[in-house]
């Protein structure tokens, strides 16, 4: 069984939205447990405990959220520990080029130094979803067909 985390920061529940989307379609995958839980409730011990991993944050100036950063700054006590996990990413803004392929990028950047496989989508949003205020029904679709790509990628190497 492959256990998947969704963790996200949400502030007005578009990104929690999303997250719950992107959980739900994965949870759909045979082989695979999901967790979705927002980032407070998180430490960087838990993330130990899963095969993959998906970060959710809206745009906070071109980045993710303080408090999303700050796990990901608590997991370099587990540099190297995380290595060969799958990784993914997801972000919501308030306004079309607010922002979200930088903090997918600075997202998806931090699971590479954690040596991470990170899942990326060829026909569509490629670095992950995106949507811009509440996601609308594409952007749910989007969020439910990475949620299975990633479940699909950790049946794979951990089923």
């Amino acid at each position: 069984m492959a256990d998947i985390l969704v963790v996200y920061f949400s502030n007005t529940g578009h990104t929690k939205a999303m997250a719950e989307c992107v959980g739900d379609a994965a949870a759909e995958v045979e082989g695979v447990k999901v967790t979705v839980l927002p980032v407070e409730e998180v430490t960087a011990d838990d993330l130990l405990d899963y095969d993959g991993i998906v970060m959710g944050s809206p745009v906070y100036y071109g980045t993710m959220a303080a408090p999303l950063k700050a796990l990901i700054d608590d997991s370099v006590k587990h540099h190297g520990k995380l290595e060969g996990k799958v990784g993914g990413a997801f972000s919501s803004s308030g306004v079309i080029g607010g922002g979200n392929e930088t903090t997918l990028l600075s997202i998806i950047g931090t699971q590479l130094v954690h040596g991470m496989i990170v899942k990326g989508v060829a026909r569509g949003p490629h670095y992950g979803p995106t949507c811009q205020g509440d996601p609308n029904e594409d952007a749910r679709e989007c969020c439910a067909d990475y949620g299975r790509m990633v479940a699909e990628l950790c049946v794979k190497l951990f089923g």
